[in-house]
Parts: C-alpha cells; structure tokens; sequence
C-alpha cells in the first residue's frame, strides 16, 4: 500500500513539474551562469568588491569552468593561468 501511494505521489509530482521543466531548467541554468560570472570576474579583469568571498568558492567551481566558458561563447579559457582546454 505504501508503494502504491508513493508511486501516485511521484505521478503526482511529475504531472505537475512537467509543464514547467524546460523553464525551471532554463531559469537555473541562467541563475548558475551569472553566479559563475560573479565568482570568476576578477579572474576576467571585472572588480568584484565580492571577491574575497568568492575566490573561496574557485576551487569547487573548477570543474564547471570549462562548460560554462563554452557556454559563453569563450573558446578558450581567459585565465591565463588556468587552462582548461
């Protein structure tokens, strides 16, 4: 019986956040590339008076970089020393 009612309540779930997954995704998606561009600005040459803050979080963001840089439109990374591609 339990089964059965988290079976419906996933059903439940999916039926509602399917309409609205491409714009939930989209809107992360863009939440998450300006986060990135506020954590690796001064890196590109843009005062950030959040910086000290954020040269904290660099290490965790690394292995995204490289996405997010193609996503940009960058082809090459612009940190000169950090080179990802």
């Amino acid at each position: 019986m339990i089964e059965k009612i988290k079976s419906f309540l996933e059903g439940l779930d999916e039926h509602y956040q399917a309409p609205y997954r491409s714009a939930l995704t989209k809107s992360y998606q863009e939440e998450n590339d300006f986060f990135m561009l506020m954590a690796f600005a001064e890196s590109l040459g843009v005062q950030n008076p959040a910086s000290f803050y954020t040269m904290e979080l660099l290490p965790f963001l690394l292995e995204e970089f490289h996405a997010w840089h193609k996503r940009m439109g960058m082809q090459h990374s612009l940190i000169e020393h950090f080179g990802c591609c």
